[in-house]
């Protein structure tokens, strides 16, 4: 696929971003396209800049990058430009007013301390749309907090929804609502591009990453809402009202089974050899087998046990819901999904055959392209040129180290 036939070249963003949530919604919008500019804190007196995933361990490159950047910063530009200066801001103008949005995921008071809004930028561009990720919002008492993946998933409810039910508040093992957040902000952004394609006038796009995980509690949320319902924790993961679709013991580890549907439990019965557990009343409605989940959870682990996870793929795979529990080397050693290109080969200058995850999206049938994460600052003097700034300019910037 060519650059120019992706759906978002010709549009320029600019991302005032660190970390996680922030720079993995706006990787979507590059690998779909954009011009993703980066801006990123020059070094300061002898001291590293740059967007602090740029140094979280402990997986490093040769020259010090860091390989968890690069799983949130493919086929974006890097420009370091201190914002809190005169000059930093006046460059960002002059960018600004060649842009279509405007994206940072600071806390919530930062963005209009440091003119990142719309009503700070529409003077210079009607049409910007500046897009917020915070962790609680920017109009309330908590705007000046800071906060993070982990503790939302504490408040929201997700650690007290996973694990067994005896054991403690359980994260899950990514940062599942940054990821979540970052996707909903570039969703809101987008929107809000087609509107200003029609209007001419841009605006301001919120999200925060506590609304985000709240809203993320679905179901459960609504059902509590309405009746006052409580989900908690459900044994070997399994469904809260669903049964079997769960977690089941094999001879050399588990296999998951998702009976979700009342077919898939008779076929289920039925490629297992155990007919009779079909016509078991215990069994034979999706409320019995509720209320008799645990004597079913033991059964089928006395079938399952005497076989490995493997055969039971065999018998299971393509005829209902099934799958292996992998852990993430066997999940990425998958031969699915590299004949899938879920996979994807991308040169870094610090290694030439850097693999990294390809973008699940397709377009036309293929995968996006993926370029390495920058070096930081790589583009800086480009992008400056581009704008009309001469050398001797740039090294003056550089020299007050507002670049």
């Amino acid at each position: 696929m060519t650059q120019n036939r992706l759906p978002l070249a010709g549009f320029r963003i600019l991302s005032a971003e660190q970390y996680g949530a922030g720079p993995y919604g706006t990787m979507f919008l590059a690998q779909l396209g954009a011009e993703v500019i980066k801006i990123e804190p020059p070094a300061k007196d002898g001291s590293g800049g740059g967007d602090t995933a740029r140094a979280v361990g402990p997986h490093f490159l040769r020259k010090g990058e860091s390989l968890y950047f690069q799983a949130f910063n493919l086929n974006k530009r890097s420009l370091t430009l201190d914002l809190r200066t005169d000059d930093g801001q006046k460059i960002f103008h002059e960018l600004v007013g060649r842009s279509h949005a405007v994206a940072n995921n600071m806390r919530g008071d930062l963005p209009k301390a440091l003119g990142l809004d719309y009503d700070a930028l529409k003077g210079i561009n009607p049409a910007i749309v500046c897009a917020h990720l915070s962790a609680y919002g920017r109009d309330n008492e908590r705007a000046r907090w800071p906060g993070y993946d982990y503790l939302m998933q504490a408040e929201a409810g997700f650690m007290q929804l996973t694990g067994e039910p005896d054991g403690p508040p359980t994260r899950f093992g990514l940062s599942m609502v940054d990821f979540m957040t970052g996707t909903m902000m570039t969703i809101g952004l987008l929107a809000a591009l087609m509107d200003t394609q029609r209007t001419g006038l841009g605006r301001d796009v919120d999200v925060d990453l506590l609304g985000a995980a709240l809203h993320q509690t679905s179901y459960p949320a609504v059902w509590y809402l309405n009746t006052g319902d409580v989900t908690t924790r459900s044994p070997r993961s399994s469904h809260p009202s669903v049964v079997p679709s769960q977690l089941v013991r094999s001879a050399d580890g588990w296999i998951f089974v998702m009976a979700q549907l009342p077919k898939f439990w008779t076929i289920l019965c039925e490629r297992i050899g155990r007919t009779d557990l079909a016509a078991d009343e215990r069994f034979a409605t999706p409320k019995a087998r509720l209320a008799n989940r645990d004597t079913l959870t033991v059964i089928l682990d006395e079938i399952f046990s005497a076989h490995p996870t493997a055969h039971w793929l065999g018998v299971l795979e393509g005829h209902m819901p099934v799958s292996p529990v992998h852990g993430l080397d066997a999940a990425l050693d998958n031969p699915f999904i590299h004949a899938t290109g879920m996979v994807q080969q991308t040169a870094h200058p610090d290694m030439e055959d850097m693999r990294v995850l390809a973008n699940p999206i397709r377009i036309d049938g293929e995968r996006l392209p993926s370029r390495a994460a920058p070096l930081l600052g790589a583009d800086t003097t480009a992008i400056l040129g581009e704008i009309g700034y001469d050398e001797d300019e740039i090294a003056r910037l550089r020299a007050a180290e507002v670049i």
